[in-house]
């Protein structure tokens, strides 16, 4: 039982870790296309 738990617990941090860097890459992502439109109206 402890092994599970052990096992949930580190896929749980791996994912919750994974996630962050997901949402980050898309916030630089939207910044990027904002700065293009910005330069274009520019």
């Amino acid at each position: 039982m402890k092994k599970l738990a052990a096992s949930l617990l580190i896929a749980l941090t791996t994912l919750s870790l994974a996630a962050c860097n997901t949402i980050r890459g898309m916030g630089q992502d939207l910044e990027r296309a904002g700065q293009t439109v910005q330069d274009t109206a520019d």
